[in-house]
């Protein structure tokens, strides 16, 4: 873990007093308890101080994260000698983001940058922030290329932060001057450098590379790839963006019509296309483009409402897509088939997640429950009851792992994470030979509900295949009760991530809080004291016991 000595310094300049006391943090814990230990908040981000309240309400708070590995082969062009790299990049850098006071000094070393703070020269001119050509654009010198970034939507702008530093500012900002992003998406196997993607509340995309935004000092997107410029394709509000796991450069676009449409990068995104117009609503339908050189090349039509989320399961062979109609669908990404869903017990659904391999999907929406599907018996296997609002986010944790070895196959279990507009995060335990192995070998007449009652054919078979499923009987689903409820913001939650150190969670008015796994921050420290020796028995020690714990 990087220490905090090592942030770096942000693009805001000094912090106001509102943004050092963060009423988000007022009157709330900065840990929780688990039985493997206690979490600790270990940072938060949040916008700059002097975001006008009014920009809050037009979009809500994703997060996503992102991993440069390593820096491009190429170097990075120097300046013209016009400027001085150590006074007008700060200065301009303080300016974009609203600082009044460019005297701070600016860097980026720590966790992502190895530059080292200075003073601003105070005699150097700013120059221009750069279009989208990228020709005036200014660059970062200071830069290192690689590093882990939190990447965050509020109002018309799309901010990063360095999600090692303990700085609550962000370092980089991209504006959006006719739209706000409300969805973004990154691939680190990106091969052509364009590895994040950015969908905007008119339904236009761009796909840019992540590096080369933070390498410029501007505000706006540097040698973008514009896709469904003004709609020429689709007018309605992009929903969700992903990458598609295994095949490098496309991507999939999902809108409030109800309409999924796949690109490639590697076409020109102003190229027009055009679909025969949807005769059923009601139906899933696919339509190619007519032309090889179109851009997107295929339309999926899933539903009559709004879709909400997607997720592409991790090896890309199937995708889940939840929706304003209250259903789950999974469908065969290459074959274009329905295989299984569906419908919440009541309401619309609002995110969705797959397990890491692939054998079960968490869902949530306005019914406050968590539901938990199984892809081999394609119905829902248990509900998690533990929330009092709706369920806006939720995941699984893929670095944890049961206490014991032997918690495999029909005895695995899994820990997953929700967040709602109860302001909670919950964390479950989900253990498969509690719930699913005693619904399969169920003694004659027994409920899967472990209550007396009539036998439910819910549990008589696996569903067939292609079938959406109706909303199953509150009795005859398994309930979950949550390991952790904890509230961590004040206001409504929109999104929760895990990595192998840090739990994140986001609200919707753009604050994330960054929550240490236990036991992380205490070796960090620790690790300070130690001579070299010890220092070399301890690392040992750790990763024997950080093999039983997390993955």
């Amino acid at each position: 873990m990087i220490s905090s000595s090592n942030a770096p310094t942000t693009l805001n300049g000094p912090m106001s007093p509102s943004s050092s006391s963060n009423p988000q943090s007022q009157g709330l814990k900065t840990h929780f308890k688990t039985p493997e230990g206690r979490y600790k908040l270990h940072s938060e981000k949040t916008h700059p101080s002097g975001l006008l309240p009014f920009a809050h309400g037009k979009s809500v708070t994703q997060i996503t994260l992102a991993q440069l590995k390593e820096r491009p082969s190429q170097a990075v062009a120097a300046p013209s000698s016009g400027y001085s790299s150590s006074g007008g990049v700060r200065y301009v850098a303080a300016r974009f983001l609203g600082s009044g006071n460019v005297s701070r000094g600016l860097s980026f070393a720590g966790g992502n940058g190895t530059g080292t703070s200075k003073a601003n020269g105070g005699g150097s001119r700013s120059g221009s922030l750069g279009g989208l050509n990228g020709t005036n654009s200014m660059l970062n010198l200071n830069f290192d290329g690689k590093g882990t970034f939190l990447l965050f939507n509020v109002g018309d702008t799309l901010y990063v932060s360095d999600l090692n530093s303990r700085d609550k500012d962000p370092i980089k900002a991209m504006h959006f001057s006719n739209s706000n992003p409300v969805c973004h998406a990154f691939d680190s196997e990106a091969k052509d450098g364009h590895d994040l993607l950015i969908g905007l509340n008119c339904g236009d995309v761009y796909s840019v590379s992540l590096r080369q935004q933070l390498q410029d000092v501007g505000k706006k997107l540097v040698g973008a790839q514009h896709y469904n410029k003004d709609g020429s394709t689709s007018n309605s509000r992009c929903t969700s963006v992903a990458w598609i796991p295994g095949h490098d450069g496309a991507f999939v676009v999902a809108h409030a019509d109800g309409n999924l449409y796949i690109y490639e990068k590697s076409k020109d995104g102003t190229g027009d296309a055009s679909f025969p117009v949807i005769k059923d609503q009601t139906q899933f339908s696919v339509a190619h483009a007519r032309s090889s050189k179109s851009n997107p090349v295929a339309r999926w039509h899933i539903c009559q409402g709004s879709i909400n989320s997607i997720s592409f399961s991790l090896d890309g062979k199937c995708l889940a897509i939840v929706g304003r109609d209250g259903y789950l669908r999974v469908f065969d990404y290459s074959n274009e088939q329905l295989i299984c869903g569906g419908k919440s017990y009541y309401g619309a659904l609002l995110c969705c997640a797959w397990s890491g391999d692939g054998k079960y999907i968490l869902t949530g929406g306005e019914d406050d429950l968590v539901q938990v599907w199984s892809m081999e018996d394609r119905k829902v296997v248990a509900w998690g009851e533990g929330h009092n609002s709706w369920v806006s986010g939720v995941g699984f944790d893929s670095y944890w792992s049961p206490p014991t070895s032997e918690d495999t196959g029909e005895n695995a279990m899994y820990r997953f994470g929700s967040v709602g507009q109860d302001t909670q995060l919950l964390l479950w335990d989900l253990s498969m030979d509690e719930i699913v192995v005693p619904l399969r070998r169920r003694p004659p007449g027994g409920s899967p509900s472990f209550s007396t009652g009539s036998q439910s054919s819910h549990w008589d078979s696996a569903a067939p295949v292609g079938t959406l499923q109706p909303a199953p009987s509150m009795r005859d689903i398994p309930k979950l009760s949550p390991l952790v409820a904890h509230p961590v913001h004040s206001e409504p939650l929109s999104g929760v991530s895990f990595t192998q150190e840090f739990v994140l969670t986001a609200c919707r008015e753009g604050h994330v809080k960054i929550w240490t796994r236990p036991g992380l921050s205490d070796q960090s420290n620790n690790s300070k004291a130690l001579s070299t020796s010890s220092l070399k028995e301890k690392t040992m020690s750790t990763s024997k016991i950080g093999s039983s714990s997390y993955k």
